[in-house]
């Protein structure tokens, strides 16, 4: 699982830069599918709640600074967490100090 931290969701882009970066990563997601890699992924809206402790306090959130704002997710096909790891280096958002957090998937 790759999940997305920062980048173009905690930066402020023209409509244009939007529009250009939005583009790329469409481009991204269709080589993932045409090699059979991709199997989902959503980006996540800025909105939430937290639900937390014994008494599930809720509040609104969430509060990570933007460069550290969970941005979404892709689920992929890889043969190991290395191999993973090269397939995550194509993200359009590293150009934006982004971060892609790489994670196995626990099989149950």
């Amino acid at each position: 699982m790759f999940i997305f931290h920062g980048g173009s969701s905690g930066s402020s882009l023209s409509p244009a830069e939007a529009q250009t970066n939005m583009q790329k990563w469409f481009a991204w997601v269709e080589k993932l599918q045409k090699e059979n890699r991709y199997l989902s992924g959503e980006p996540l809206e800025p909105r939430g709640k937290l639900v937390s402790g014994s008494k599930k306090l809720v509040t609104d959130g969430p509060f990570a600074e933007g460069k550290e704002l969970v941005g979404g997710y892709f689920v992929i096909h890889a043969k190991d967490l290395d191999e993973a790891v090269v397939i995550s280096k194509d993200c359009p958002d590293f150009e934006y100090n982004g971060k892609v957090e790489v994670r196995p998937v626990m099989k149950m």
